[in-house]
């Protein structure tokens, strides 16, 4: 399967940033992921490559690929590789549980579709 990097991809890491290089990965993947830059089901790079073409440590990339995959953005396949997970955008999955969480607790607690629509507005910045 070919890697899920296109030729317009490519992670840039700053060692002199404050944010480490562990998150500046991560960041960056999750990013292209969320875009679509990264398809799913397409294969990444290989901790080693990634690290090659980064300048960073193995275990730095190893590191940043285990927190995308307990954020469920890629799958570890053996020694298949790493993977986009192909279950869709959990960015999106997270915010629709919350806001069926919400609908709920506003239901429970009576209050009108109509209101709850409105304060949810109101908390993002929205104007009617």
């Amino acid at each position: 399967m070919p890697a899920a990097t296109p030729s317009d991809f490519s992670l840039t890491i700053d060692h002199r940033a404050a944010t480490p290089p562990f998150e500046q990965l991560r960041t960056g993947i999750r990013d292209a992921i969320v875009s679509g830059s990264l398809a799913a089901g397409g294969r990444l790079p290989t901790v080693r490559t990634l690290a090659a073409s980064t300048g960073v440590a193995v275990n730095t990339v190893a590191r940043a690929y285990r927190e995308l995959e307990t954020d469920a953005l890629i799958e570890t396949r053996g020694r298949l590789g790493s993977f986009v997970a192909a279950t869709g955008s959990p960015v999106h999955r997270e915010m629709q549980a919350a806001a069926r969480a919400y609908a709920n607790r506003a239901a429970a607690l009576g209050v009108a579709p109509s209101e709850a629509a409105a304060l949810v507005a109101a908390a993002l910045g929205l104007r009617p």
